[in-house]
């Protein structure tokens, strides 16, 4: 695979497939292909376990027998044909002619961003029928197509927030290269391609992670759906290397010109390099020259997701702005229930979002009964 990410099976350029699993709560792990052949893989520092099989390839199906006993699916399969509970499949992405060499990236001012979810954009809900589709959006005026989340979850319709297997693009929606005929067909129009990705929690059908390592979740933290990733606890570098080759992942393969990062309150670090930075920096680096769009949901509006690195911040491009969307709900259909009671929906909200950023920035907030947010001084409110 085009750059390489060290984990997952990687098709080999003279042939073969290396394969690579971080399992360190097991002493044995065999890949068990679609044949019935069991390989062993050689165990090495860090818990990881690896081997290369001469005859796998492109299409070839597998999964990992740990300790002689049940068969799973790959933590980084690459595609789950049969969903997150059936066998992984290797993927040759060098296989795709990419014809966007041209293509500068999207950066993030000046953008009309559409939010798109592939299963009901279009009645077939697949990567093909809205690919033909772009062309309509572009037209209108959309630069750029923000995917909600693709990864493999469980059932046949859902939001995509429960993903379980991070790198393999969703089946029902069409096969890996379906989704890169759908980037490669937005750039020739024009048009940037974001996805919203989920690194805050899993979900709770066919998450195998704890099957090769207990540490890929911690109890220290509270977490609104289910156990937090550990990203600096004991064996959290591997953690955080799986997180950052799935945003490389997303750049090298697939071209995607940005992440939108889900609710990064949930994202609990206390490292010297917040999670968070590390693989914006990572998604950075594998795009090479082109601009990037990388922005996060953060409920309490803590700005210094988005302030510079050298300024103590995370250097992301920007913040989605919550207190505009409610305030503009509420403008709309005139309810401010729940967690748009602090609202009014009133014309200078409206503006004061638009001028400054964030309406809440310290201010208490009767909702949750605390103060919340903080101050946009010096930030540019687009």
């Amino acid at each position: 695979m085009p750059g390489g990410h060290s984990i997952g099976a990687e098709p080999l350029p003279g042939g073969g497939v290396s394969f690579r699993v971080w399992a360190p709560k097991r002493t044995r792990v065999e890949v068990v292909l679609d044949s019935g052949e069991n390989i062993a893989m050689e165990s090495s520092a860090g818990g990881y376990f690896s081997c290369v099989v001469p005859d796998a390839g492109h299409g070839t199906r597998y999964r990992y027998r740990l300790d002689g006993g049940d068969s799973f699916p790959d933590p980084a399969s690459r595609f789950q044909p049969e969903g997150p509970h059936g066998p992984s499949q290797v993927m040759d992405a060098t296989r795709f002619h990419w014809t966007d060499a041209a293509w500068p990236g999207a950066g993030i001012h000046g953008q009309v961003v559409y939010e798109m979810h592939t299963g009901t954009f279009t009645r077939e809900g697949t990567w093909e029928a809205a690919r033909r589709e772009l062309s309509e959006l572009a037209e209108i005026g959309i630069t750029i197509v923000e995917l909600m989340p693709v990864s493999e979850f469980s059932g046949r319709f859902g939001w995509g927030y429960d993903g379980v297997a991070w790198f393999a693009p969703f089946h029902h929606y069409g096969e890996p290269d379906d989704l890169r005929r759908f980037v490669d067909h937005a750039h020739r129009l024009g048009l940037g391609v974001v996805l919203d990705v989920v690194y805050n929690h899993l979900g709770p059908d066919g998450n195998y992670l704890k099957q090769f390592s207990d540490s890929y979740f911690t109890g220290r933290y509270e977490n609104d759906w289910g156990d937090a990733l550990n990203f600096d606890g004991p064996d959290s570098a591997p953690v955080r290397d799986f997180v950052c080759a799935n945003a490389v992942y997303w750049a090298d393969e697939f071209h995607l010109d940005g992440l939108r990062l889900d609710a990064t309150q949930q994202i609990f670090d206390a490292s010297p390099e917040n999670i968070i930075a590390a693989l914006a920096k990572a998604f950075r680096a594998a795009s090479g020259v082109r601009r990037t769009f990388i922005v996060a949901e953060n409920e309490p509006q803590h700005t210094k997701l988005a302030r510079p690195v050298e300024q103590g911040g995370y250097g992301l491009d920007g913040l989605w702005n919550d207190d505009f969307h409610h305030a503009a709900r509420v403008a709309a259909t005139g309810h401010n229930e729940a967690y748009y009671s602090d609202y009014r929906g009133s014309p200078q909200e409206l503006i004061s979002a638009l001028k400054y950023g964030y309406l809440f920035q310290g201010q208490r907030y009767e909702w949750q009964g605390k103060t919340r947010g903080t101050p946009t001084w010096g930030m540019h409110p687009a």
